[in-house]
C-alpha cells in the first residue's frame, strides 16, 4: 500500500497556516487591548489651557497623564495632578498642585501656607498670595479630600475659590507626568528658578 506524502504535506501546511493566522489574530487582539487599556486606564494626553500653572506649565503645553500612578502609590504633597472639575454648565479639567493632604488643617495667612499651624516650606519660590480665599480661616480636610493651588498663585482658580473648593480623591484623574513638548518629567521642572536666572541675565545685560 502506497502512502500519499503529498496529502500529509498539505495537511501539515494547512495546520501551519492556520496556526500562523491564529497567532497573528491573537497578536493584533493583544495590541488593540493594550492600546485600549493604556488609553482608558493607563495614560492620557492633556493640553493646558491658560497660564494658571505658569511658569511650571504654560498655555498650550501638552502633558502625559499617568492614570495608573495613584492606583499603586498614594497622592503626595507637591504632586501636580489633573482634576475633573464640575462647572455650572459642564465638566472640565484643570491642572493643580497638591498642597494639603487628607486630615490636615490648612490656612493661608499673609500670603503664606500653614499646615496644622506650621508654615509650610514650599518647594519652589511661589509668588506671595494676595488673597487666601476660603483658606483665610482654617480649612480641615476630610479623609478623602485634598487642597490644591495653582502655581501662578494670583492668576488662577483653585481650592481657595468656592467654585473649586476641596478636591475629592475620586475627581483626581491622575498624575501630570511628562511635559511632551520638552520630554521632561513635570516633577523635575523648576520654572521659577529659570525665571530667576533669566531676570539676572537681563539685569546684567542692561548694566553692561
Amino acid at each position: 500500500m502506497k502512502y500519499d506524502f503529498n496529502i500529509e504535506n498539505r495537511r501539515d501546511s494547512g495546520k501551519r497556516i492556520f496556526k500562523q493566522c491564529l497567532i497573528a489574530v491573537l497578536e493584533i487582539a493583544a495590541v488593540v487591548f493594550l492600546a485600549f487599556a493604556i488609553t482608558h486606564y493607563g495614560m492620557e494626553t492633556f493640553t493646558v489651557a491658560g497660564q494658571y500653572m505658569s511658569p511650571t506649565l504654560n498655555d498650550g503645553d501638552k502633558i502625559l497623564v499617568n492614570k495608573m500612578s495613584y492606583r499603586i502609590h498614594s497622592i503626595k504633597r507637591n504632586d501636580v495632578v489633573v482634576v475633573k472639575q464640575s462647572g455650572s454648565e459642564h465638566n472640565y479639567y484643570s491642572v493643580e498642585r497638591v498642597i494639603a493632604l487628607p486630615g490636615e488643617k490648612i490656612q493661608i495667612k499673609s500670603g503664606k501656607v500653614y499646615i496644622n499651624g506650621k508654615e509650610l516650606e514650599e518647594k519652589y519660590d511661589f509668588p506671595v498670595m494676595e488673597n487666601g480665599g476660603l483658606a483665610i480661616e482654617d480649612v480641615v480636610l476630610d479623609e478623602d479630600e485634598y487642597f490644591v493651588l495653582c502655581d501662578n498663585r494670583n492668576n488662577g482658580e483653585d481650592s481657595r475659590n468656592a467654585t473649586v473648593g476641596n478636591i475629592l480623591k475620586e475627581n483626581i484623574v491622575g498624575k501630570a507626568w511628562i511635559r511632551m513638548n520638552t520630554l521632561q518629567f513635570i516633577s523635575h521642572l523648576d520654572g521659577f528658578e529659570e525665571q530667576k536666572e533669566q531676570k539676572k541675565q537681563e539685569a546684567s545685560s542692561s548694566q553692561g
